[in-house]
């Protein structure tokens, strides 16, 4: 069992276990020896997003790294897809992204991916915690110019600015096109603005003004009532929101109506079908993806292969089967033919280029999808605990199970990142739906409280 890292990298409140310098420090001594390429100085990519703990944590893990011989490669606020493009890029041997993503700014968190730009394996990850724990890395430290060092990268944002621009159409641009775009005071607050009018797209730009405190806040895919509202102020043609870190997006259409992430899925699928773009028309999503976008795909000769939650295994999946689409309904996009994770920029660029190729509204795109009911509600606990010991959460949830038959799905886990467990509960009578997620949710807090 992994102590530190859990779905997506190591999560907590920053300056607090495990989100603190000392552990920065042990993860950047075990990854400069982990991912150790001979017997040159071998290079690591750091980069963060906007939060004030960043600072903090960045110093430690690069002071880390050095110590072990590495040589940190600082290049600031940087969305997470772009630290694993700059990886291939810049010939790296691994990265770290300094982010809690959608989370508020006291969170923090550590995702590392390796020289290809893929986020680690399991065994990678209880592997490197073996490391930070044995004090092996103690007995081994470097002296004299073996010693590494820390170097900023100033032109990072432009090389990665360049990619995500040529994931667009060649010779076609977004003139004409008005687009609203909410940074969430995030890692992309400078790039996503400038890629999109770079295309020629006409921008209203939110989120943009980060002072380290305000990551999230109202703003961004967590909260894209702002972003929706401005559409409709504006006029746009449809609306972005991107997490913190920018590896999610969220879209409104035309009329300021917020899209179904499933939708979205559905959308892009459809489009790369009829271009035989999809090996075995296979798309990868989640267990949280709506049985709808299953539903959709059959007619069109698609058909839905499901992972655990988390973007890293929705990759892992279409690794091992070489798949070229997948995401899931949070608003993580994966085109392998351009990215390696999800990438929020380039998910909305696919999106745009559906649009400018139609000349079609967003809402006609995705008319044509309809989701099941579904009810997704969260339940705060003390502490991880196995939900096979509680008899009465387990009887109901059997009997829940019973009850919506094969016309339904009740997913029951643990959050990767929050003390939380989720609850999901889908079928096709909305009232029923509720009223079971209410009572699973008094039966867990009653049980495990």
């Amino acid at each position: 069992m992994k102590k530190l890292f859990g779905t997506d990298g190591i999560r907590g409140v920053a300056n607090q276990e495990p989100m603190t310098s000392e552990t920065a420090l042990a993860l950047g001594r075990a990854l400069a020896v982990f991912f150790r390429n001979g017997g040159k100085h071998h290079r690591v990519l750091i980069g963060k997003d906007t939060r004030r703990s960043c600072y903090m944590l960045e110093n430690a893990l690069a002071s880390g790294l050095c110590s072990m011989g590495a040589e940190a490669l600082l290049i600031g606020p940087m969305p997470t897809p772009g630290v694993a493009f700059l990886i291939q890029a810049m010939r790296a041997d691994a990265g770290v992204v300094i982010s809690a993503s959608h989370n508020s700014f006291e969170d923090n968190g550590l995702k590392v991916f390796d020289r290809n730009g893929f986020k680690l394996p399991d065994a990678d990850e209880l592997k490197i915690e073996s490391m930070m724990a044995s004090g092996e890395l103690e007995r081994n430290r470097p002296t004299g110019d073996a010693v590494g060092r820390a170097t900023r990268i100033d032109d990072a944002s432009g090389r990665y600015i360049e990619f995500v621009k040529s994931t667009f159409p060649k010779g076609r641009t977004l003139d004409g096109l008005k687009v609203v775009v909410d940074c969430a005071h995030g890692a992309a607050y400078k790039i996503a603005p400038t890629v999109l009018a770079e295309l020629g797209a006409e921008t209203a730009v939110l989120g943009a003004a980060p002072d380290g405190l305000n990551i999230n806040d109202g703003v961004g895919a967590v909260h894209p009532q702002a972003m929706a509202a401005e559409v409709r102020r504006t006029g746009a043609c449809l609306g972005i929101a991107l997490d913190g870190d920018a590896d999610r997006v969220i879209f409104a259409d035309e009329n300021g109506r917020i899209v179904d992430g499933d939708a979205i899925l559905a959308l892009c699928a459809e489009n790369l079908i009829k271009k035989k773009a999809l090996k075995d028309g296979v798309v990868v999503a989640t267990v949280m993806s709506n049985k709808a976008l299953e539903d959709y795909l059959v007619p069109l000769g698609g058909k839905l292969e499901r992972v655990p939650v988390g973007d890293r295994y929705v990759v892992e999946k279409m690794r091992e089967g070489g798949y070229g689409f997948g995401g899931e309904a949070s608003g993580h996009m994966i085109f392998r033919d351009h990215a390696t994770t999800g990438d929020g920029l380039v998910g909305a660029l696919q999106v745009l280029s559906i649009l400018e190729a139609t000349g079609k509204r967003l809402s006609e795109l995705v008319a044509r999808y309809h989701p099941l009911p579904q009810v997704l509600t969260s339940v705060k606990v003390p502490k991880r605990q196995d939900l096979d010991l509680f008899p009465d959460v387990q009887k109901l949830m059997k009997r829940i199970e019973h009850d919506l038959g094969a016309k339904g799905r009740l997913l029951v886990r643990y959050s990767g990142t929050e003390p939380l467990i989720r609850i999901m509960i889908e079928g096709h009578e909305d009232a029923a739906i509720r009223k079971m997620a209410g009572e699973l949710t008094s039966c867990i807090q009653k049980n495990l409280s």
